[in-house]
């Protein structure tokens, strides 16, 4: 399976950071997987880490929706209902 994205970006992240080629390879490899993540498995992933620093839904939620918005490619804004479907629904 080819890699999903420029090689060239990898020899640039090497060349520029001084690390090792296949750190850098791995390191692009775990942002792309970061970025590829979908709202709903954000959402689930967040509130599962945010419940398990004890945080209540009320802080949870405003949290969650300001973190939406500065994903790379932003989600549209979710309300607290929508919110509590993807945990609950």
């Amino acid at each position: 399976m080819p890699d999903p994205f420029p090689q060239d970006l990898a020899r640039y992240l090497a060349a520029s950071t001084g690390l090792p080629q296949p750190t850098a390879v791995r390191v692009i490899a775990d942002i792309a997987t970061y970025f590829s993540e979908t709202i709903e498995d954000f959402v689930r992933r967040r509130h599962t880490e945010l419940r398990q620093r004890q945080r209540k839904n009320d802080e949870i939620w405003p949290i969650i929706a300001a973190e939406l918005g500065q994903r790379r490619f932003a989600a549209p804004g979710l309300s607290e209902r929508q919110l509590r479907r993807i945990i609950y629904g």
